[in-house]
């Protein structure tokens, strides 16, 4: 059996090298890029998002305590200092935590730590979360 497996393994080698010399010339659709271009974008997508439908990203945690009231003063200070950010109340038992932003990039998440830093003197930092984000239309993709 090992013998005829190097003797078939021998004639295909011999077979592809005597054939190796001859053109091939493959025509293809031009909408199989369009498909390939969708497809790959879809696959970037999938490979950022979570199981839930939410991307893969960052958010800033300002405060982690078990006060609640604490919390939702944090919370009420974030949103009116950074009205174009939106805030999240998470509760992880015993402790309440306040986070914000929607951050795909970590650098983005970085320049609005730098901004908060100053007004939240116990710390705050970026943390990896599933955020909320709204990709734009696959306008380029689509084409006649």
């Amino acid at each position: 059996m090992k013998h005829f497996v190097v003797t078939v393994v021998a004639l295909f080698v011999f077979l592809a090298s005597s054939y190796a010399s001859d053109t091939i010339i493959v025509r293809k659709d031009p909408r199989l890029d369009v498909l390939t271009a969708k497809q790959a974008q879809i696959n970037k997508r999938s490979s950022m998002m979570t199981s839930n439908g939410q991307y893969k990203g960052y958010r800033l945690q300002v405060l982690s305590t078990r006060s609640r009231d604490e919390a939702f003063k944090t919370k009420t200070d974030l949103l009116t200092r950074f009205p174009d950010e939106k805030a999240y109340l998470l509760y992880q038992s015993p402790y309440f935590r306040v986070r914000i932003g929607n951050f795909l990039k970590r650098e983005d998440a970085d320049k609005l730590r730098k901004q908060i830093s100053s007004s939240f003197p116990n710390g705050c930092y970026v943390v990896e979360d599933a955020i909320d984000y709204i990709p734009p239309p696959d306008e380029d993709l689509i084409t006649q």
